[in-house]
């Protein structure tokens, strides 16, 4: 059977040689390797202190993408309405990102658990995996391009066959999970910081009036120095592609330990900077990037200077020479292995969600890595890097539409009342589809994506994103109110509910299913059961009819009492 799950704890009281109900295949059973990707991850798995979790997420923040985002978007729309949009962008995702990252860490769940709880229901947040997993192998095949393009110029590689390289290369690393990632993330990290910041320093010695140049640029395609605000709408959609990139961050955040009165200040600042506080990073690196491919224009023309490599080669030359171009080929490589073992994991987290909603089957995480980078290698194949600006104008109306649903339920919703004061992301107790969030997002997706096309005219072409903003914005409160919030919860949650007294919530349940102990946010009452079920297996049930939200005259099911963990043995 390919069902997935256990092995936090075995549970004590099974009778020997009684195998449980469900078993799981055994790369699905083993979270050194599923990293908990389909349910709550629980304290006793938070093994890394804020500051670890915190610099393992920004190490997948390495990509060179925003280079090329942001020399393509001043390229197009010059400097001064390029620059407007790169902050524009860059502040609504950080704002936009506060809530989410916070509740990530709170509550141990990824963004797809997240976004369930937060207005999108058990099924209404499928589509949002669907996105994300889109956001995961889009730039999953940007970064890989630009990556085969470094090692096309240092080695001679053609790029069909770097395409491949660049795919093959992180498997390994993505195969073993957050473990493995934090290592590579630390052990890379000299060789990133060192390589991003040596070409800025060269142009400041070598040629400090270019700054002054490039603020007076205006662009490759006639749009002039000048301020813009067609051009500013467009280049802040094509900056706004990268607001899903909140998601990346929470697969990381969720492994943050425990927030106490001890460490509450390394927390809050280790949230902040591995959620939002990426953004600062990411709109300082397009800026950068546009600088260098405008050093680099004259001498390596339009097409090369929007790729990575070209730029940071001629940055380099003045202090380097010859070994300018291995230098700067190391940098890129690093670079992208460091942000693709991140879209890697990522988007098999994000296909597994899916999957084992709509299947009820969970083979395990591993095997949606390549589901993931087989559609990013044809991706890559195709050539995407030449269709960037409007490939990223257009995501972005869909992922802005879903990142500012959660966030208004987060920010709005939760603190007038509307929703539950707690994320609620376990079958047993949701609604297939919370019109909240899930009817917020599809109404702005729509409207935006209409106006992108150019159905409302110029100006609204340009706003789109902005549109899908207020859109997302202003109705998922709305429609929580008209619905008074009667979606959220098609349940009271009797063991971990915001009502109930919990004095330990490391203690434990043994799942009637599976026969594992785990903590009480990943366990739900299933009179299916008459007893406790895991999160993950209430998931992949196809035969209780969800009898527990829509059976008649169910009445209360006898939990046992909770078994406290052993404290840890002495000597």
């Amino acid at each position: 059977m390919t069902d997935t799950a256990t092995p936090a704890t075995r549970a004590p009281d099974r009778q020997p040689g009684r195998p449980p109900k469900r078993s799981y295949a055994r790369l699905a059973a083993d979270e050194s390797r599923e990293d908990y990707s389909l349910r709550y991850a629980p304290h006793s798995f938070r093994r890394w202190s804020p500051s670890m979790v915190a610099g393992t997420a920004l190490g997948g923040i390495a990509y060179l993408a925003d280079f090329a985002i942001g020399a393509s978007i001043v390229f197009t729309y010059g400097f001064t309405s390029g620059f407007a949009s790169i902050l524009c962008a860059a502040a609504v995702i950080f704002l936009t990102g506060i809530p989410i990252a916070r509740a990530c860490a709170k509550y141990g769940l990824d963004m797809d658990l997240i976004t369930r709880g937060a207005g999108f229901g058990y099924f209404g947040s499928t589509l949002t995996s669907l996105i994300y997993a889109s956001f995961t192998f889009i730039f999953f095949a940007l970064e890989g391009s630009i990556m085969a393009q470094a090692m096309h110029q240092a080695v001679g590689l053609p790029v069909e066959i770097g395409y491949l390289v660049t795919t093959l290369i992180v498997i390994p690393i993505v195969f073993r999970g957050m473990g493995a990632l934090a290592k590579v993330q630390a052990w890379t990290q000299p060789v990133w910081l060192i390589g991003l910041v040596l070409p800025f320093v060269v142009m400041a010695f070598e040629a400090p009036d270019a700054w002054g140049e490039f603020t007076s640029f205006g662009g490759t395609e006639g749009a002039g120095s000048g301020f813009s605000w067609v051009a500013f709408g467009l280049g802040t959609g094509v900056a706004l592609s990268l607001i899903a990139q909140i998601g990346e961050q929470a697969d990381y955040l969720r492994f943050m330990p425990a927030k106490t009165e001890a460490n509450r200040r390394r927390w809050n600042l280790a949230v902040l900077a591995a959620g939002p506080g990426w953004v600062v990073i990411g709109a300082a690196k397009q800026l950068g990037g546009a600088f260098l491919a405008f050093v680099a224009l004259e001498a390596v023309g339009k097409t090369h200077a929007l790729e990575p490599i070209a730029p940071q080669v001629e940055a380099l030359k003045p202090w380097l020479g010859s070994v300018a171009l291995p230098a700067a080929a190391l940098f890129v490589v690093v670079s992208q292995i460091k942000i693709n073992v991140t879209n890697a994991y990522s988007g098999s987290l994000s296909w597994s969600n899916f999957f084992s909603r709509v299947t009820h089957r969970h083979p395990g995480r591993v095997w949606y890595i390549f589901l993931n980078l087989a559609i990013a290698l044809t991706l890559m194949e195709l050539n995407m890097f030449a269709a960037l600006n409007k490939l990223l104008g257009f995501y972005s109306n869909v992922g802005i539409a879903w990142i500012v649903a959660v966030a208004a339920d987060l920010v709005i919703n939760k603190r007038i009342g509307l929703s539950p004061p707690y994320i609620e992301f376990k079958r047993a107790y949701l609604y297939a589809v919370n019109p909240a969030g899930f009817g917020a997002m599809v109404i702005a997706s729509a409207v935006s994506i209409l106006a992108f096309f150019g159905l409302f005219g110029e100006y609204a072409q340009a706003f789109s994103t902005f549109i899908a903003a207020g859109l997302a914005l202003a109705s998922c409160p709305l429609i929580a109110w008209l619905t008074r919030g009667k979606y959220y919860l098609a349940r009271p949650n009797p063991v971990n509910g915001p009502h109930v007294d919990v004095d330990d919530i490391t203690a434990t349940h043994t799942c009637a299913d599976c026969d594992t102990a785990y903590e009480l946010p990943d366990v739900a009452d299933c009179p299916a059961r008459s007893g406790p079920v895991c999160s993950l297996c209430c998931s992949l049930d196809s035969e209780c009819g969800d009898m527990c939200r829509k059976g008649e005259a169910v009445g209360p099911v006898m939990m046992p009492v909770p078994a406290l963990p052993l404290p840890p043995r002495e000597g």
